[in-house]
């Protein structure tokens, strides 16, 4: 039996494996790098291991200081999680030598499948020797690894290579390997996968199918479980399929099949088989009542899985809340994560608690939010609910897009693939913002800020505040009279400094204000309280670039200096963060009159990193 499992992982999937450990009583090892030291993971853990430094390179894909942190603290399993070494057979043999249970396929079957190319091969699918005109659009996809890191599409011959030379770089930073490959690109495709679980014993189950089609950067966004509208005959090929790749290489585990359906014909294409525990899990678990982490465990240990699977019931959704801003360009967020509430109603999966940063390192995915009901519609109705009235005070996130998503008619009526953000993203980030927000603000500020309990026996004149709200400054003004606070066009029925209430065409509007320092939080509005004066030093020159979050320089465009032209939307550098490459390009055609960064450099958010003189 096992007693100890470390966890070879960070952040949400750790605290996702402690919590079942937990329940089966089970001691828990967690490891952590330096800017984890304080995460929840680590927190949560009966016992936690430091891994110095802070890159996943020195850290989280060290194989060599996993194991040894296993031994040194007396576990006697590993459960690698999914990303960094959850696919490498290296680390696998690695566990295996040291005389550990390791939980998850054989070596030999992750060697098969985990890399894609392999994989490709081993189902009879061959893959582009060279990339022609006829060819175009194609993806170029990282061999190992997965959610979405080192995947280009490329609608251009000579932004092929290019392209090849980004993802490999991503690649080779998030999994340790930079091997990548080209294949034809399914537009408008639907994301299906199968989840396999399969005992020692030679037992495969098949446990229905997933829908994964609303991604942005080939990430996965919001997810459900069974795949909607499939015929029948489809689901039961892609079941067949799915064993058929599974008994192939032997395999034991959990694993998933994933499969692209052409919008065109309908027809499945296998895309590859991934050797890990998937983020999105918790859907086929909420539909078939099973705790995979807790099969896992089982079949490590040997126990043999029934003949048939239990019965699915009902229909779940996931959706993926991540710090980043939709509306420009999916930048990831860093900062304080300050409070993080749902309903009761949903299951919460999440590696932070309020009051933890959101470190720079690392994927911005802050928590997976996940709803069950007998119906889909239920189901969609239950989750865009939840996250629409949630507590989120912290950097900019997704909530907004994730709520109009999963009310958006083309995905109410399961009509959605692949493409759905490149058609709909403008309109799923133009959300109108609240124009009492900054008003309550001001008044909740008012009521804080004053001994009197926000009014005065004299009247006084006008005040006046200003806020940020989605990029744009609001100019509000209030009075104190003698019966409290007032203002033009609204009546003010209640003001504390946590709550408002006004009256605005014979409606109640109720607010809930809570501010930290300049950051203020009005329902789920974020705003930032600004000085009364602008300062007017504050100008930057025009065409001047800055990071849009912490992060790394990792390249600097060919032959790019001071004087160099350059033309509008040309890419100029490279910042990693998050584990993503994001490019900086030139705001307009010009002269290059000022370049800061070089590789290597670390940069914070609003460095200036260059300047585009316009010609």
């Amino acid at each position: 039996m096992i007693t100890s499992v470390l966890v070879a992982n960070r952040g949400e999937i750790a605290c996702r494996i402690f919590r079942t450990c937990g329940e089966l009583g089970i001691r828990t090892v967690a490891v952590h790098s330096d800017p984890d030291a304080n995460a929840l993971h680590t927190r949560v853990a009966d016992t936690a291991v430091r891994l110095p430094g802070a890159a996943p390179a020195d850290t989280y894909l060290r194989a060599d200081l996993i194991v040894k942190a296993a031994i040194a603290s007396g576990a006697d399993a590993v459960h690698p999680g999914y990303g960094f070494l959850s696919e490498n057979a290296d680390f696998a043999r690695a566990v295996l030598a040291a005389g550990l249970v390791w939980i998850g396929p054989p070596p030999a079957a992750i060697e098969a499948m985990a890399s894609k190319t392999r994989a490709k091969e081993l189902m009879g699918i061959a893959l582009l020797p060279e990339v022609t005109e006829a060819d175009l659009p194609v993806l170029v996809k990282a061999a190992a690894g997965g959610g979405g890191r080192g995947m280009r599409v490329v609608r251009r011959l000579e932004d092929l290579a290019p392209a090849l030379e980004s993802a490999r770089a991503e690649a080779a930073s998030a999994f340790g390997d930079g091997e990548v490959f080209v294949e034809p690109y399914v537009e408008d495709g639907r994301h299906v996968e199968v989840q396999i679980l399969a005992d020692t014993h030679g037992t495969v189950w098949a446990l229905g199918t997933r829908d994964c089609s609303l991604q942005r950067r080939h990430q996965k966004v919001i997810e459900e479980a069974p795949a909607p509208g499939l015929p029948e005959d489809l689901t039961e090929e892609l079941h067949r399929l799915a064993v058929r790749a599974a008994r192939a290489v032997d395999y034991v585990g959990a694993g998933t099949v994933e499969f692209l359906i052409s919008g065109s014909d309908g027809r499945a294409h296998f895309l590859e088989m991934n050797t890990r525990l998937q983020v999105e899990h918790p859907v086929t678990e909420a539909v078939f009542g099973l705790d995979l982490v807790a099969e896992q465990i089982r079949i490590a240990e040997g126990t043999p899985l029934p003949d048939e699977p239990p019965r699915a019931r009902g229909h779940a959704v996931e959706a993926r809340l991540y710090a980043e801003d939709p509306s420009r360009d999916w930048t990831p967020q860093t900062g304080t994560l300050h409070r993080l509430s749902l309903s009761p109603a949903v299951r919460l999966d999440t590696g932070y608690e309020d009051g933890d940063p959101i470190p720079v390192h690392y994927d911005p995915m802050l928590a997976k939010v996940v709803a069950h009901a007998p119906t889909r519609a239920e189901a969609l109705r239950k989750l865009s609910g939840a996250l629409e009235r949630a507590t989120i005070h912290g950097p900019i996130t997704n909530r907004d897009l994730l709520v109009d998503s999963l009310r958006h008619k083309e995905f109410t009526t399961a009509r959605m693939d692949t493409g759905f953000y490149d058609r709909h993203l403008a309109e799923l980030t133009t959300r109108p913002t609240d124009p009492y927000a900054p008003l309550a603000a001001a008044l909740a500020d008012a009521v804080g800020r004053s001994r009197f309990g926000g009014w005065r026996n004299l009247h006084s004149a006008p005040q006046t505040k200003r806020y940020a709200m989605a990029g744009e400054e609001h100019e509000v003004h209030y009075r104190h009279t003698r019966e409290g606070l007032a203002a033009d066009g609204v009546r003010v029925l209640h003001a504390d400094a946590s709550r408002v209430v006004l009256e605005v065409e014979g409606v109640q509007r109720k607010f809930e204000v809570t501010r930290y320092g300049d950051e203020v939080y009005v329902n789920g509005t974020t705003l930032k309280a600004l000085p009364r004066f602008p300062d007017p030093t504050a100008q930057l020159a025009p065409g001047s670039l800055l990071a849009p979050m912490p992060g790394t320089v990792v390249r600097v465009a060919e032959g790019l200096a001071e004087g160099s032209a350059v033309e509008a939307g040309e890419p100029l550098l490279w910042l990693e963060a998050m584990k993503m490459e994001h490019k900086i390009t030139a705001p307009h055609t010009g002269t290059l009159s000022e370049l800061n960064a070089v590789v290597g450099q670390q940069v914070t958010v609003g460095s200036l990193l260059a300047v585009v003189r316009s010609t």
